[in-house]
C-alpha cells in the first residue's frame, strides 16, 4: 500500500508540472500565481474517486478468481485421489484375477485328467460289453449253425413217408411228455 501512495503523490507532482511545462511564453509564473494547487487537489480527489468506485470490484474478482482457483484445485486433488485409489484397486483386482486364472488352470488340468480317466474308463467297459455281446452272438450264431445243420442232416435222413405217425402216437407221446 505504501508503494501505492508513493506512486500516486509522484503523479500528482509529475503530471501537472509536465503539462505546465511547455510554455510559449517565457514570462515568469509564480508558485501563487498559477492553479497548480487546485489542479493537484482535483487529481487527488479524481484519484481517490477512481480508487474508491474500481477498488473493491477489483478486488472482489480477485478474490473470486482466488477461490475459484483453489476449488478447483481442490477437485482436481479430489479426482486425483480417487484415481489413484482406483488405480490402487485396479492393481488388486488384477492379482486377484491373476490369481484365479492361475487357479482355473490348474481346476481344469484336473479335470481334463478326471475326463480323460473317465472317457479311458468308459471306452474300457464298452469294449468288454461289446466283447461279451460278440462272444454271446458267436454262441448264438453257433448254436443257430448247429441246429440248422441238425435239422439239415435230419431231414435228409428221414421222409415224412418213412415214419408212420398216426394220431393216437402223437397224442400219447404228448401225454407222457406232459405227465
Amino acid at each position: 500500500m505504501n508503494i501505492k501512495n508513493i506512486a500516486l503523490i509522484s503523479a500528482m507532482v509529475a503530471v501537472p508540472s509536465l503539462v505546465l511545462a511547455s510554455g510559449g511564453e517565457h514570462h515568469s509564473v509564480t508558485m501563487l500565481e498559477s492553479d497548480f494547487k487546485y489542479r493537484i487537489l482535483n487529481f487527488a480527489i479524481f484519484a481517490g474517486l477512481v480508487y474508491y468506485l474500481v477498488a473493491n470490484p477489483i478486488k472482489a474478482f480477485f478474490v473470486g478468481r482466488r477461490e475459484d482457483i483453489a476449488n478447483q484445485l481442490a477437485e482436481i486433488e479430489e479426482k486425483l485421489k480417487a484415481s489413484k485409489n482406483e488405480r490402487v484397486l485396479a492393481e488388486e483386482n488384477l492379482v486377484k484375477a491373476s490369481k484365479k486364472a492361475e487357479e482355473l488352470i490348474v481346476d481344469a488340468g484336473k479335470e481334463a485328467k478326471l475326463l480323460s480317466s473317465a472317457i479311458a474308463e468308459k471306452n474300457e467297459n464298452s469294449l468288454t460289453l461289446l466283447e461279451k455281446h460278440a462272444k454271446e452272438k458267436q454262441e448264438v450264431e453257433v448254436k443257430k449253425a448247429t441246429k440248422a445243420t441238425i435239422d439239415a442232416i435230419l431231414n435228409s435222413g428221414f421222409d415224412n413217408s418213412d415214419i408212420n405217425v398216426d394220431e393216437a402216437k402223437v397224442v400219447s407221446l404228448i401225454s407222457k411228455k406232459v405227465a
